[in-house]
């Protein structure tokens, strides 16, 4: 079970911290970008991170633009896209990484690192869930907003 859960976890590191080409755009910067105007009306004192602007939107979910409100049900249909691809990911890899990576420490792509370090070795069922999800090495830009004094 733990190993489960291990590879479960490495495995949406390796997204959240890699970017991944299974989606198109950042769907926290989209949501972001879509709440803008709410962001800066009702939640400005509000110090991104750990939930609290959603948080503070939710609080202010009666006074939501529909612009806003697409923006956070898409970004929340994508990341459901996400989790489902890397469920498909943990499961194809799980005996890869079980094999070949059990001693390394899930985050910041290393895991990936490591299935890549073992090309020649990792299953091609694996490989191909890898390439179907779109997985990359690309590092996504964290241009979140800033609390202001």
């Amino acid at each position: 079970m733990r190993i489960k859960t291990m590879v479960l976890v490495g495995c949406l590191m390796m997204v959240v911290f890699m970017g991944s080409g299974y989606a198109q755009e950042d769907p926290i910067e989209k949501a972001i970008q879509g709440c803008q105007k709410e962001i800066e009306t009702y939640c400005k004192n509000v110090t991104p991170g750990e939930g609290r602007l959603y948080a503070c939107l939710y609080a202010h979910e009666d006074k939501l633009s529909g612009r806003c409100e697409y923006a956070l049900y898409d970004a929340a249909a994508q990341l459901e896209r996400a989790v489902n691809a890397l469920g498909y990911v943990a499961n194809e890899c799980r005996d890869d990484l079980k094999a070949l990576c059990s001693s390394i420490q899930p985050g910041e792509g290393r895991l990936y690192d490591c299935l890549e370090k073992n090309e020649k070795k990792v299953s091609p069922r694996c490989r191909q869930a890898v390439k179907d999800v779109g997985i990359t090495r690309e590092r996504p830009k964290n241009n979140y907003p800033r609390k202001t004094s």
